[in-house]
């Protein structure tokens, strides 16, 4: 497909969006104009950028330039098979924490080799098809599982590659839901328990100690968490070794935040020069690297383009009542998130603006997608949900029997189906009725 993106006037790129840009009124990525899109495909509708997930991944690259790293793309940010592709094709591993998410990187096109398995509840039966896959490493978040874990691979005649996620107990200062590297999270080990953790690890039969992990958490904008992480990590590293037990690799997770709204993340670049220079100063700098991005690479690469149906007012508020909902965009009600709403098509003719609560279709007061917009809107207009890339799709439900959205993948003038709108018919297909 190649929808035509002319359109008179200047271009105006979008604030923490290079990719994102009004030509002249029109709203279009990588000079694809997305009012045609929402026309061919309806909404809502999610539209991915090629260009800005390389731009993103890029930075990484440049950061670890003449280093010995892997980075292994964090899927559960967006696990959609094309996403996933592009990232294969540039070269990355993947960061999984399902059985499920294994058959979409290789349905993808990802190798084996270069996935890493985390989670703090694998079942055996994801364990041995791990194995029989050849995954890099298991990242194991307790003795317990290490216990289980040796015993499938021994019965399968293996031995499992394995790091330990260790809790460094270093406060994120982001959202608590998304906090994992605290002393109350459940994820990793208690940093007091780590090099007890490896002295068991390093004795069991079915296990072959590989490197160390952590990830304090996600949407991170400050760096001074990293610098921390970095400390503790290389006095486990230091304490870990002392006892015999070679660590081959250090896996610093990801969690670098985006700019939803006004936020200042550090550049990937920047950061990983201040990281890897504590890494040198320590005499680690030769160690192999991992890390784990997600939202990073893909958040503002994606947007879910949607249209007003109906303008409700009210004695407290104003509605916009908009065709997608907390199915298809869940962070707002699940961690009061601030996603950008800017309309398709700018300065549509003379109109007021007002304020409005922009609200889904969905039978929930929790049913909300930005709270005291203002805007100039009518019905029938379009708008843009922005940095809609991570953890959106990727969360979708089908609460109140709600098709999940299409997706479009586009690559400068070429633009990809790589989800198909989901029917009613989709969503009742493994149902029966009873005696049926």
């Amino acid at each position: 497909m190649n929808p035509s993106s002319s359109t008179a006037g200047a271009s105006s790129a979008l604030p923490g969006h290079p990719f994102v840009a009004y030509q002249g009124a029109a709203l279009q990525v990588e000079g694809v104009a997305l009012s045609a899109l929402a026309a061919e495909h309806g909404t809502p509708l999610f539209v991915y950028s090629k260009a800005a997930m390389l731009a993103a991944l890029a930075a990484y690259q440049r950061g670890f330039a003449g280093r010995h790293v892997q980075i292994c793309y964090a899927m559960k940010a967006n696990s959609s098979l094309g996403v996933l592709q592009v990232f294969a094709q540039a070269g990355c591993g993947f960061d999984i924490v399902s059985g499920g998410e294994l058959e979409r990187v290789l349905a993808a096109g990802g190798q084996a080799s270069k996935v890493i398995f985390s989670g703090v509840g694998k079942t055996r039966r994801e364990m041995r098809q791990a194995l029989q896959a050849g995954i890099g490493c298991f990242n194991v978040e307790s003795e317990a599982e290490l216990d289980v874990l040796s015993e499938v691979a021994l019965s399968m005649g293996l031995r499992a590659p394995v790091s330990i996620r260790v809790n460094p107990d270093v406060d994120p200062k982001t959202h608590p839901y998304i906090s994992t590297g605290l002393k109350g999270s459940k994820f990793g080990v208690a940093h007091d328990r780590v090099v007890k953790t490896y002295q068991h690890a390093a004795k069991l039969p079915g296990i072959q100690v590989k490197g160390i992990d952590c990830h304090i958490g996600s949407q991170i904008t400050e760096v001074a968490p990293y610098l921390d992480t970095v400390d503790k990590m290389l006095d486990f590293v230091s304490d870990i070794q002392a006892e015999g037990v070679v660590i081959d690799h250090i896996d610093f997770g990801g969690g670098l935040g985006i700019n939803y709204h006004g936020d200042k993340p550090p550049a990937a670049d920047d950061l990983w020069a201040q990281l890897l220079a504590k890494l040198d100063a320590r005499g680690f700098g030769h160690k192999k690297l991992m890390i784990e991005p997600g939202r990073s690479l893909v958040g503002n690469a994606g947007l879910c383009l949607t249209e007003v149906l109906y303008l409700k007012p009210g004695e407290q508020k104003n509605f916009c009542i908009i065709d997608a909902a907390m199915n298809d965009l869940p962070r707002p009600a699940m961690y009061q998130a601030f996603h950008a709403i800017v309309p398709l098509q700018r300065d549509a003719g003379p109109r007021s603006e007002s304020v409005y609560d922009v609200v889904g279709p969905i039978c929930e007061s929790g049913d909300w997608i930005g709270r005291d917009r203002t805007l100039a809107v009518q019905a029938g207009d379009q708008l843009a949900v922005l940095s809609a890339g991570a953890y959106c799709m990727s969360m979708a439900s089908n609460y109140n029997t709600r098709g999940r959205a299409a997706e479009l993948l586009v690559d400068g003038q070429q633009v990809h189906l790589i989800r198909e709108r989901e029917s009613a018919a989709d969503q009742m297909r493994h149902e029966r009725l009873v005696g049926g």
